[in-house]
């Protein structure tokens, strides 16, 4: 049965009193995926879910996040295989482990399921397994562009504090370094593991025992927290040369008082933001032009108004787009500080 005119118009009226509109009703355009490697006690990949928990609203669809709860890479492969039956609209991943997962993704083209990967490896990687684009730092760049900050300041002898080894792609950081500088990555890397309490023991105990070590480089503020105790229990903040990866409230009170030189940024909002927005975009367009996507993302005012808000700077490649790396140092950390944990 239709509503009367002047049913409809009451009905319009309340709505409009209680502060809604229609859009508030609308069912999401589509409905994504979101798979990640990091388990959850990773409090960095909150920043992630921001953005995609914003790109959702700007575009009115919807995205769920799922993640193997202790970290376990194996148990992606689960995650992808569910992705494909579940027929979501589009999946974004991460590639933390290539060899392991590149048998799951063909059956996400096989069901003509957009794929679009994130942070985590290679585009060389993400273009073999069949992915639109990949949005992430490149990490051996993002390694050497580091340790050639190091090498300017006379580094030849570094620690490089690995919280997450069980992804053969954070060893990237530490060879990009390790090569910039000329030393030797394998004698210079600790897989330290991701508990803080064992963390800062063993870096300690590194350092101790390796007393000509120049300097710590912490691959995120999972490792770099507690490094931070280790060496400003040791007498040596400010004394020993430290650079991390990612910020959070730690990191950027230590850049401050001059722990720590500075914070490799791979602006982890935009690796949410940027892949559920494209995705939306191509699922509204029905095709998957990347480029054509790209430039209506360029165009977008809400886009825009996140990377102005939180001083972002993708890069645009050819295909893909770079998130990093950016540096955080005593000149504009105040800028961003504020930011650390939710868009930077």
């Amino acid at each position: 049965m239709k509503l009367s005119t002047r049913r409809a118009f009451r009905l319009a009226a309340i709505v409009v009193g209680f502060g809604l509109s229609a859009g508030a009703f609308a069912e999401p355009a589509a409905h994504f995926d979101f798979i990640s490697h990091a388990p959850d006690s990773d409090a960095w990949w909150n920043t992630v879910k921001n953005g995609i928990k914003q790109a959702d609203e700007d575009f009115n669809v919807q995205t769920d996040y799922r993640n193997p709860p202790n970290g376990d890479i194996a148990d992606m492969v689960q995650l992808v295989n569910q992705a494909a039956a579940r027929n979501y609209d589009g999946v974004v991943s991460t590639i933390a482990d290539y060899d392991l997962l590149k048998g799951a993704f063909p059956k996400l083209k096989a069901k003509n399921i957009p794929l679009i990967t994130t942070n985590t490896g290679t585009e060389k990687q993400s273009a073999d397994l069949g992915a639109l684009l990949h949005v992430g730092q490149p990490e051996y760049l993002a390694g050497k562009e580091a340790g050639l900050r190091a090498k300017a300041d006379g580094i030849k002898t570094f620690l490089c504090v690995n919280h997450y080894a069980t992804n053969p792609l954070s060893f990237e950081r530490c060879r990009g370094f390790a090569d910039a500088i000329g030393a030797d990555m394998k004698t210079s890397v600790l897989d330290a593991g991701s508990d803080p309490t064992g963390i800062e023991a063993k870096v300690s105990a590194f350092l101790r025992t390796h007393p000509t070590t120049q300097a710590v480089l912490t691959l995120g503020p999972t490792s770099a927290d507690p490094t931070i105790r280790a060496v400003t229990k040791m007498g040596l903040a400010g004394k020993i040369w430290f650079a991390t990866f990612d910020i959070d409230s730690d990191v950027a009170k230590a850049i401050k008082d001059g722990t720590i030189k500075f914070c490799t940024d791979q602006q982890p909002y935009l690796q949410g933001y940027i892949p559920i927005a494209m995705l939306a975009i191509m699922h509204k367009n029905h095709n998957t032009d990347v480029l054509q996507a790209r430039a209506e993302l360029e165009k977008n005012p809400k886009f825009m108004k996140r990377l102005q808000d939180y001083g972002l700077k993708p890069v645009y490649e050819a295909r893909n787009i770079s998130s990093g790396p950016g540096f955080i140092t005593q000149q504009n950390i105040s800028q961003v500080s504020a930011l650390a944990g939710q868009y930077r």
